[in-house]
């Protein structure tokens, strides 16, 4: 008895319609897709929170860039000192310039290359380092700048700024060289003897001073803030890769015409062919 290939559609082979049926690695490949995506898209959504935490850092030191100067934290408050709370608030401070124990750290500024000059400057409660100012290579000697360093009593009014540690990029500070890259305030109290200092400096202001160095005032404030660029990235990259995930699945479904449907249509035939000709014999 001849059997009709097309009267075993039901005996368990896989039809044309079961082309849709996915297999295991396509289930695997599938989730594989969706984590990616989800990666992706949780990166964007950082980046936008980011974007607001920068945006109310920068409204929140331009505030207080402009606002009235008030007085520089003493003692009693100086462990609880914090970057998020009391950078670049604008204070004021007197006291007695420690002239021969200033620190010279190297300087990149509108004014040219040079050097930072770092002073201790001795308060009623003890000793803040102040940042008075730059001063060219060539006038890094104290002796070349006499009439800008005074001995008596001074008020000072700047920017309050938290230590900068170990160093700038690639290069360390050497307190043995005396060669100083960052405004280290640690650091350089020890290596000035210095102690009862604050764990800040002051950037003095703008205010001159006599000679005309150091020169203050030269605090740069800037934010990079590329947080939207990299939102929109992360975003479109999900986007795309969601989008030939979904065509990859739909292919791999059994779209008529497709690789995928063509090549389960294929086995098929193979298959009814060969129970064809077992049952013709």
């Amino acid at each position: 008895m001849i059997s009709d290939p097309a009267s075993r559609a039901g005996d368990g082979a896989p039809r044309r319609g079961q082309a849709g049926a996915l297999r295991p690695a396509t289930i695997a490949l599938a989730t594989a897709w969706a984590a990616c995506v989800a990666v992706l898209l949780a990166l964007g959504i950082w980046q936008v929170e980011r974007r607001a935490w920068k945006l109310d850092l920068i409204d929140r030191v331009e505030r207080r860039v402009h606002a009235e100067a008030v007085p520089a934290p003493g003692p009693a408050a100086w462990p609880t000192t914090n970057r998020s709370d009391d950078e670049y608030r604008r204070v004021t401070l007197s006291g007695r310039l420690l002239n021969d124990r200033e620190t010279l750290v190297q300087a990149l500024t509108i004014e040219g290359p040079g050097y930072w000059v770092l002073t201790p400057l001795q308060t009623a409660g003890g000793v803040v380092l102040v940042n008075r100012g730059f001063v060219p290579t060539d006038r890094r000697d104290p002796a070349s700048r006499r009439a800008g360093n005074p001995e008596g009593p001074v008020s000072v009014t700047g920017l309050l700024r938290l230590s900068e540690p170990g160093g700038g990029f690639l290069r360390h500070n050497d307190p043995a060289a005396d060669r100083w890259y960052s405004r280290d305030v640690a650091a350089i109290a020890a290596a000035r003897s210095l102690s009862n200092v604050a764990p800040f400096f002051v950037d003095a202001d703008a205010t001159p001073h006599p000679g005309g160095l150091p020169i203050g005032g030269l605090t740069v404030i800037a934010f990079p803030n590329n947080h939207l660029v990299y939102a929109l990235t992360w975003f479109t990259l999900a986007l795309m890769l969601a989008g030939a995930g979904l065509q990859r699945l739909r292919r791999a479904h059994g779209d008529p015409g497709s690789p995928a449907a063509q090549d389960v249509e294929c086995d098929q035939r193979q298959q009814d062919m060969r129970g064809y000709g077992a049952s013709a014999s």
